[in-house]
């Protein structure tokens, strides 16, 4: 099957042959490693701000390679890419991926010796002077995804990041960071917020703290919800800014929404006017602030909340000059939006 006849039912886009998984997975780690450095280099994060970000990038990358490592000799199922707004493997994957994982002992006890398929490997090529079976090389990849991939490092629906003391202390004296992949976009966001604290200390209140993220702030919902949530339920905390980035839609040959950005690079692509390894990976940042308090509740159970103060979404796009200029020849208006114009990263060649 060519890499323009992906197969799809109503949720995803099924990869079936290894031409394809080799270059969607080298589509995405080329999109998350040049989109750590283009962040960086524009301003867009501050240092420590690219640092938690390029963790939280590294556990999906790793995340992705287990993906490859797992399918590539897998005849019988076949990963999804999810055909919402996404571009990325649709969220049951990660769960399948952590299942699989916890039974990694009954799975090898399945499988035979390392030693016994290395040697069977040595005789069918130097003896017999054959090609080793689909059904070898399933076993030996299954031995390897097994054996290598270590589920902690897999990226999950809710990934809690460390409390950090502010340098400047402007924006509050602490940060907290933390990632989630929503289930409902299939996209991952990084989240981050700085507070002060009411007589608490950290190291007391961390816990409830922690608690409180995973519980709240697990999913795409509105800055105002979100934050809201978060200063209810702890009130010795003071949020002072909350920053919530959105990674994605990834523009691919494997992406079927219905953005323009998509159709634009699909056509391209059909049209041989860029490469079949062209992409483009949009962002999107909303950030609010603290302007002031008010009181909710009575006279007996009084807690001061937070007033929030909008900033205008800033809206990025990563791509290479060529998707850039193919972009601005068709749809200028779409780019036109963006908070400033698309930011260059270097072309994938998959040769």
């Amino acid at each position: 099957m060519s890499l323009n006849s992906i197969v799809t039912p109503l949720d995803s886009a099924i990869l079936e042959t290894k031409d394809q998984y080799k270059v969607y997975f080298k589509i995405v780690n080329h999109a998350f490693k040049n989109l750590q450095d283009a962040l960086a280099k524009n301003d867009i994060c501050n240092p420590i701000e690219v640092t938690f970000i390029k963790q939280y990038c590294e556990l999906l990358t790793y995340s992705l390679e287990a993906f490859r490592i797992k399918y590539l000799f897998d005849d019988e199922e076949k990963m999804r890419v999810d055909l919402t707004e996404s571009g990325f493997p649709n969220y049951l994957e990660f769960r399948y991926l952590i299942n699989d994982l916890s039974l990694r002992y009954e799975h090898l006890n399945k499988l035979p010796q390392v030693e016994t398929l290395k040697k069977e490997f040595l005789e069918t090529l130097l003896k017999d002077r054959e090609h080793i079976s689909e059904r070898k090389l399933r076993q030996a990849a299954s031995i390897i995804y097994y054996t290598s991939v270590d589920k902690n490092y897999i990226f999950r629906r809710f990934i809690q990041g460390k409390i950090i003391t502010n340098i400047n202390k402007s924006d509050g004296e602490f940060m907290v960071s933390w990632s989630f992949y929503d289930i409902t976009l299939n996209r991952a966001f990084i989240c981050f917020l700085n507070f002060d604290l009411y007589k608490e200390s950290v190291s007391e209140y961390t816990p409830k703290i922690y608690e409180v993220l995973e519980d709240v702030a697990n999913r795409s919902m509105s800055l105002d919800m979100m934050a809201y949530a978060i200063d209810k339920k702890l009130p010795k905390l003071l949020p002072k800014k909350l920053k919530v980035m959105d990674f994605g839609p990834l523009h691919n040959i494997f992406a079927k929404d219905e953005l323009d950005i998509t159709h634009v690079l699909l056509q391209g692509i059909v049209d041989k006017t860029v490469a079949i390894s062209a992409y483009a990976i949009s962002i999107s940042i909303d950030e609010i602030y603290s302007s002031g308090n008010f009181s909710e509740g009575n006279i007996f159970n009084r807690q001061e909340l937070q007033l929030w103060e909008h900033k205008k979404r800033q809206k990025y796009l990563f791509t290479s000059h060529r998707v850039m200029q193919l972009l601005y020849d068709k749809i200028p208006e779409t780019l036109h939006s963006l908070t400033i114009d698309p930011i260059e990263i270097p072309e994938l060649k998959l040769n």
